[in-house]
């Protein structure tokens, strides 16, 4: 109930700001201390430093963040992610506001029936929200009384009792629960649990800190797999931050210990580190506060020395993790598969749209290299030379569908429930965009099915053909700018459909000239019937793939 509340909590939360959230990412990153800030904030909104890590791997993999800037917000993150615990110290043991949670549903469900989309989303964090404390508070009143069963201790004493190798034992034990959960604020609440019911001692519960800090980084590393080099990069970092961070940690542990223990006799309570953890603390009493402060200190204290220390070699981090995984040499095969958006978890549906709009448009590229391949097949005057553009062009109406396929099993994996009506919105346009898409990746194959056919029948076109077809594909070059233009606009609702409508027209005022052109020239018997058949036939192909380009363009105003 704990892990389903803080996922419905981040769920509502990302719905509410996803938009806000994506643009603050990309615009917010410019140095090292804002890219941690921006971590920070957005880590500390949706209550996941393992979603933002997922997030940021995939907006690396979507060339939104540079590998430097994606660096700085993982270290934000980690330090977001510490706003967790202090919530629950201050909220989930102090005062029973589980008692608050069935009123605080009753609210959400009344604000999940408004209209407003706004209000549904606000609805959704309110319930998990409840849902999250009421879990804390079944796995407290679950955990047995030590005083009644202390036998119950038995196996974790025996594993207290080994000095620093105790320290070791936990770390390891920290690091797989945070696998195990997925979630290292589960795990933090778990861990304040055990300690508050006298399970473990305070050294004990900050070793398990420590290893919950390794063991959060697996999400990430799991993400990259089947990302570029950089998203692997990205999670690696993640990973050797964190790391580091431990062994500073355990080579001055006990420092840090009594570090935290005089902040916290600052703060008026007794010191974590002398207090006695044989029996169940009091709920809210001064000995139970201290423990939960100290432990939750601990965390900060932690994720703060540690970006405070790294932040200036963010640049030698890059170099070690770029060194550690090397790009892959790519031939053109490789340049025309997926670049962006990979098979991997879907961190956070309201923010993977990002990846999805960048391999749009790298797909918008694609199809427009095969025009090329359109040109030169035309002039081509071997058969030879002609047969080997004919294949490219197959070649790449094969790859359009393998694409088209890809964006789509992607889009079909981020669930609807957990995006806003807005994004549903978009998503339905790109739906709409990549068919168009692939659809110029079908006229390319067309065309050369035109061509094969005059070839067949010994047919070729005039000089003056080969120069008005020029002169209609330089018209669907510039649509295809235009229409690439608008895509990489679409993040700032600067799509210009005057543009594309202007193109448009000229496009089919050029197919009408020149069909009605040939016509006549038929008709006057001054042309071969059946060349002119086929020039009618590529010419009326091409204007088509123009009315592709501005649906596409349609499909953008309409989000």
């Amino acid at each position: 109930m704990f892990l389903y509340g803080m996922n419905m909590m981040s769920s509502g939360l990302q719905k509410t700001a996803g938009n806000r959230m994506r643009n603050l990412l990309t615009a917010m990153t410019s140095s090292p201390f804002k890219g941690v800030m921006t971590g920070l904030g957005i880590t500390s909104i949706i209550q996941s430093s393992s979603a933002t890590t997922v997030m940021v791997v995939g907006f690396v993999n979507a060339a939104l963040l540079t590998l430097n800037q994606a660096i700085g917000v993982i270290m934000g993150a980690n330090i977001g992610t510490t706003v967790t615990a202090w919530l629950v110290s201050l909220l989930g043991f102090k005062a029973d506001i589980s008692i608050f949670a069935v009123p605080l549903m009753a609210v959400g469900f009344v604000m999940s029936i408004a209209k407003s989309e706004k209000y549904k989303n606000i609805s959704e964090f309110i319930i998990g929200f409840s849902l999250l404390f009421l879990g804390l508070s079944l796995m407290k009143n679950s955990v047995p009384d030590l005083n009644e069963t202390p036998e119950i201790l038995s196996f974790i004493q025996q594993w207290t009792g080994y000095g620093f190798g105790s320290v070791l034992i936990f770390l390891v034990f920290g690091t797989v629960l945070t696998l195990i959960l997925q979630s290292s604020s589960a795990t933090m609440a778990l861990t304040l649990i055990m300690m508050s019911m006298g399970w473990i001692p305070f050294d004990m519960a900050a070793a398990m800190v420590l290893g919950e800090n390794i063991g959060t980084t697996i999400t990430a590393n799991l993400a990259a797999a089947v990302g570029n080099p950089n998203a692997r990069r990205a999670a690696l970092a993640h990973t050797l931050f964190n790391v580091f961070g431990v062994c500073w940690a355990l080579i001055l542990f006990r420092p840090f210990l009594s570090l935290i223990g005089v902040i916290i006799s600052w703060m008026g309570y007794p010191n974590p580190a002398l207090l006695d953890y044989s029996s169940t603390f009091t709920a809210g009493s001064d000995e139970s506060t201290a423990a939960l402060y100290g432990v939750s200190m601990l965390h900060t204290l932690f994720n703060t020395f540690n970006t405070c220390i790294l932040i200036w070699f963010i640049p030698t981090i890059s170099r070690i993790v770029t060194w550690a995984i090397k790009s892959k040499p790519e031939d053109e095969e490789q340049n025309v598969r997926l670049k962006f958006i990979s098979a991997g978890p879907i961190g956070t549906a309201e923010l993977a749209l990002g990846e999805a709009k960048n391999e749009i448009i790298h797909f918008a590229q694609i199809c427009r290299n095969g025009l090329g391949y359109i040109r030169s097949a035309v002039h081509a005057t071997k058969e030879d030379e002609f047969e080997n553009f004919r294949k490219k062009l197959v070649k790449y109406e094969e790859i359009a569908d393998r694409i088209e396929y890809e964006i789509t099993t992607f889009l079909n994996a981020v669930p609807q429930e957990s995006i806003s009506e807005d994004t549903r919105t978009q998503v339905k346009a790109m739906y709409k965009i990549i068919g168009e898409l692939e659809s110029l990746g079908d006229s390319g194959e067309s065309i050369s099915r035109i061509l094969s056919r005059r070839n067949v029948h010994n047919k070729s076109f005039t000089e003056q053909h080969i120069e008005k077809i020029d002169t209609m594909l330089g018209l669907i070059d510039k649509a295809y700018g235009i229409m690439i233009d608008n895509l990489n606009c679409q993040n700032n609702g600067q799509a210009e459909l005057r543009r594309a409508v202007d193109c448009e027209i000229e496009i089919n005022d050029m197919r009408n000239t020149l069909r009605e052109a040939e016509i006549l020239k038929i008709e006057s018997n001054n042309a071969e019937y059946q060349s002119s058949v086929y020039y009618i036939d590529l010419i009326n192909e091409i204007e088509r793939m123009g009315d592709y380009m501005i649906n596409i363009s349609e499909a953008l105003q309409s989000k």
